[in-house]
């Protein structure tokens, strides 16, 4: 599941103010430093050909001052508050400090080094202190409180409202309403949490490595295909493994490989190196004691601010209201998905009984076995497939070609902008009427300075309030190819390309006035339903034959080749929807314990959670385990991962409802963008969706478009 990075301006340079006060004891000149002014280069893109890593610190210091000041002026202005000088005053502080943090963000997940590991790990802490500094200031809250409490006698615009309540909520969730003991063991835990999810995200990337499976045996790597083994070999000898091969492990527990690898044994490795990593009795880095460490000071957290667990406090200000609500939705699809998959598991059983291989079935026969079958059912060879599915053209043909269809906007690439590695493409995006929207950036392939998944991220946002338009990543992890080899992909991450360039347009379509309420800032799970919902295009058939073209023939999929690639995307539903529901019900139930129900063990916690919500099917684990749950563990999804099918019950219902009219026009496209995209958060997110679909989600489009639900 992609992450999205979402930031307000306000408090991203709230989070980042008191970076190396303390730490900073070189010389600070700052001669030439480029984040002191506004980039030059358009829509003020970062000049990485200028950046490097010894200006993030006085950058940092630098911009901190400023907004020490800024804040301190606002919190102390004699005059009576007013919309200006408070709420608009606290959106325009800290522009250097969003400046340099937008960049390094994005550089400590897409392109890090030891140095920026670094700077990032004695930052946390920091952050978390001047974080508090500024929502937990008496002061400047009382303007605020002053605000909220008077302002149905504003005047105020829609946005403008919405803004002065989401301030105050975020304040009041803060603890600024809590005593001075309160506040100052808020202030604590706040700084061990940074410390700890900081610290979290760095062992990932470490354990990435350290669990990469190094084989000797080329034999042992029977039923890859060719391209993809040089792949693995170059890979192994840039580790420094001379005639060896290397096997990657991503992100969730299922990997990749174990769709092709014939040999049994070599993937079981690859499932145990994936499965059980970060667990220290298996070696290697630990993870487990921040993971416990993580959720007994949420559980504090929440206590203190009068919340009944962690999970209420996270879901009161998403769609989803609650943790009741929510797990409603959630358990009422675990029947359908429990009976799918049994039937699933049943057609693989009998697949392995017709291969020789007797006994139970096992997670690390689960893909290979379905491959076996996907194959048998609808007559699909994955090899025969990723021919088709060349990245440029995919890219090109496929998700700017949809966007051209939905939206009339177009991308042209670019080669006269710095980048931060040689892999990164920068594109124009120009809107129907020739007017430039902003610049998209795309960095695709796997790299070991880079983590796991798939993300976007804006290096600007857009805001009129500060005259700016957007400037916004997509960021995947695609194992490149051999050298002088094309990138070919599978549909899985076809279906990426295009999830991740529905956050891009939300965030490129965006027109709003403030840039807290800009492209992607809306709740957690509302965010994913734009980036969901751009991915049933990808099957669409004007789309696919559009893009699905041999490589090197340039010949059109075959039309019966296409019929049942689409025909063979729900295949495997209930394994892929089961996975994801036990690493959510993992999340809830993590985040619903009180302070004094702490478990000690990691593995056995999960195993009572799975098992209370019949979802302890060990031939299905969930899609993350607690050692490796990167979304909840530092990726700000804590209690919110259930966003992703929440989202998705929006986006199917969504892409129905474009269906009855008419499909993959312009009409649709400008209805949506006009409705949602443009909106931002500058409205409540549920309305937004109201006004586009006209009623009310219907949920049975979200078991259709699974497979889960009979026509």
């Amino acid at each position: 599941m992609p992450i999205i990075i979402k930031y307000s301006p306000l408090f991203l340079t709230i989070f980042c103010f008191t970076f190396f006060l303390n730490s900073c004891s070189e010389p600070d000149p700052m001669t030439d430093n480029p984040f002191l002014t506004p980039s030059t280069l358009p829509f003020e893109a970062p000049d990485f050909n200028a950046i490097n890593d010894e200006h993030y610190m006085p950058a940092f210091v630098k911009g901190m001052e400023e907004q020490l000041a800024e804040i301190e002026a606002i919190a102390t202005n004699p005059e009576d508050p007013d919309f200006e000088n408070t709420i608009v005053a606290m959106e325009e502080s800290g522009e250097l400090l969003t400046r340099v943090q937008r960049v390094f963000s994005n550089l400590t997940s897409a392109h890090t080094n030891d140095k920026l590991q670094g700077i990032q790990s004695e930052l946390a802490p920091k952050l978390a202190a001047h974080s508090d500094n500024i929502l937990l200031n008496r002061a400047l809250f009382e303007r605020i409180g002053t605000l909220y409490e008077n302002r149905e006698d504003l005047e105020l615009d829609e946005e403008s409202l919405k803004l002065l309540k989401d301030t105050y909520r975020d304040f009041v969730r803060a603890g600024a309403q809590l005593d001075d003991s309160q506040q100052a063991r808020m202030r604590e835990i706040n700084e061990r949490v940074s410390s700890l999810t900081t610290q979290f995200q760095e062992n990932l990337l470490e354990i990435s490595r350290e669990r990469a499976v190094v084989v000797d045996n080329p034999d042992l790597l029977d039923g890859l295909s060719s391209d993809r083994i040089a792949a693995a070999k170059e890979a192994a000898e840039n580790r420094g493994h001379e005639n060896k091969y290397l096997l990657s492990i991503t992100n969730t527990t299922r990997q990749p490989v174990l769709t092709s690898l014939r040999n049994r044994d070599m993937r079981e490795k690859v499932w145990n190196a994936s499965a059980y990593r970060g667990i220290g009795e298996n070696g290697g880095i630990d993870n487990t004691p921040i993971v416990l460490e993580l959720v007994e000071l949420r559980a504090e957290r929440a206590e203190l601010l009068g919340y009944q667990s962690f999970a209420h406090f996270a879901l009161e200000p998403q769609t989803g209201e609650n943790p009741e609500r929510v797990l409603e939705m959630l358990t009422g699809l675990i029947p359908a998905v429990i009976k799918n998959s049994d039937e699933e598991a049943d057609q693989i059983i009998e697949a392995m009984r017709e291969d020789g291989i007797e006994g139970e079935l096992m997670p690390w026969d689960w893909e290979y076995y379905a491959e076996i079958v996907r194959k048998a059912k609808y007559d699909i060879d994955e090899d025969e497939v990723r021919p088709y599915f060349e990245l440029n053209r995919v890219l090109e043909d496929g998700v700017f070609y949809a966007m051209n269809r939905l939206y009339g906007i177009t991308f042209e690439e670019r080669h006269d902008l710095p980048v931060y590695h040689e892999d990164v493409r920068v594109f124009d995006v120009f809107d129907h009427d020739g007017e430039q929207l902003g610049l998209f950036y795309a960095d695709y392939f796997a790299r070991d300075s880079k983590r796991g998944g798939a993300w976007m991220n804006s290096f600007v946002v857009q805001s009129e309030l500060r005259n700016q338009k957007p400037v916004v990543v997509n960021v995947l992890n695609i194992s490149p190819p051999a050298e002088g080899e094309p990138a070919l992909i599978s549909f899985g991450n076809v279906t990426t390309l295009f999830h991740e360039m529905g956050h891009a347009v939300h965030g490129l379509f965006s027109d709003v006035t403030y840039p807290s309420l800009a492209g992607t800032s809306v709740p957690r799970d509302f965010v994913e339903f734009p980036s969901t919902f751009e991915e049933d295009w990808a099957i669409h058939p004007e789309v696919l034959e559009n893009y699905a073209v041999h490589h090197e023939t340039g010949e059109r999929i075959p039309q019966d080749l296409l019929n049942r690639v689409i025909a063979a995307r729900d295949f495997n539903q209930g394994f892929d929807t089961y996975e994801y529901l036990a690493a959510t019900m993992v999340d809830m139930e993590w985040h619903l314990l009180p302070t004094h129900q702490i478990p000690d063990n990691v593995a056995g916690f999960e195993q009572t959670s799975l098992a209370k919500y019949r979802l302890n099917n060990p031939a299905i684990p969930p899609r993350y385990k607690s050692a490796y749950f990167a979304h909840i563990f530092s990726g700000g999804y804590s209690a919110n991962y259930y966003a992703y099918i929440w989202s998705e019950v929006l986006a199917a219902d969504a892409f129905a409802f474009m269906k009855e009219r008419g499909g993959l026009t312009r009409e649709n496209g400008d209805h949506y963008r006009s409705t949602i995209l443009s909106q931002g958060g500058s409205r409540e997110a549920m309305d937004l969706y109201r006004d586009f679909r006209g009623g009310e989600p219907d949920v049975t489009n979200l078991l259709r478009r699974r497979g889960l639900l009979s026509e």
